[in-house]
């Protein structure tokens, strides 16, 4: 549960320093920090925060989902009901009077 926290508060982390940047770039202010300052700190937090999600599912801290598209699949099987009977000469057609556009 930690693990989660610790991944809401990052990405909350990265939206603040997307938005501050982007009142920089509003607002014209060239005083303090650049810009691209906290543009990168928000590049620098994503790839945190993909670091501790990638490692938190390898030690097991937490579960991925299955996949939809497994999920979704099945599996048929198709059974022979008919049983198989003889022929006699009286009901096969000849060769020479079979349609090939039955």
């Amino acid at each position: 549960m930690i693990i989660k926290i610790i991944i809401v508060l990052l990405l909350i982390f990265i939206l603040f320093n997307l938005f501050r940047a982007l009142f920089i770039m509003v607002s014209g202010k060239t005083g303090g920090r650049p810009m691209s300052h906290f543009l990168g700190r928000r590049v620098l937090f994503s790839v945190v925060v993909l670091v501790v999600v990638i490692a938190a599912l390898k030690l097991g801290f937490i579960k991925a989902n299955n996949s939809p598209i497994n999920a979704t699949t099945h599996i048929q099987i198709q059974t022979n009901t008919a049983t198989p009977h003889q022929q006699s000469a009286n009901t096969k057609q000849l060769l020479e009077k079979q349609s090939a556009y039955l």
